[in-house]
């Protein structure tokens, strides 16, 4: 059974000292634009406080490169959340969350 979604909450401005709010376990994420509704992010995570905030810092491979974490520049965000009991959970919930949008595009279509 898939849980409700969290409200949408505005994705925080890291240079502006902002924080990011969301539950530290696993669960799923979808992130969209604020301006057009597109879909910027989706996925399942075993912990989505860190997995929101690594968009805002982007890549960890390349910031061990250059050996710090700017924030890079990320469009006006919102975000919710599904909190989910384990990370399979969440991988269940993230496939009938895309079940249910490929069913809807194709009876739209």
């Amino acid at each position: 059974m898939i849980a409700t979604w969290s409200e949408w909450k505005r994705y925080p401005r890291v240079a502006r000292g902002e924080s990011l709010e969301a539950p530290i376990g696993p669960g799923i994420f979808e992130v969209r634009r604020v301006s057009s509704g597109a879909l910027f992010a989706f996925a399942s995570a075993d912990n989505l406080a860190e997995a929101l905030s690594n968009l805002a810092f982007g890549s960890k491979s390349v910031l061990s490169f250059f050996g710090k974490r700017e924030p890079i520049a990320l469009p006006d965000l919102e975000f919710r959340t599904i909190s989910t009991t384990t990370r399979e959970q969440a991988k269940i919930a993230a496939e009938r969350v895309l079940g249910r949008r490929e069913a809807y595009m194709s009876s739209v279509a």
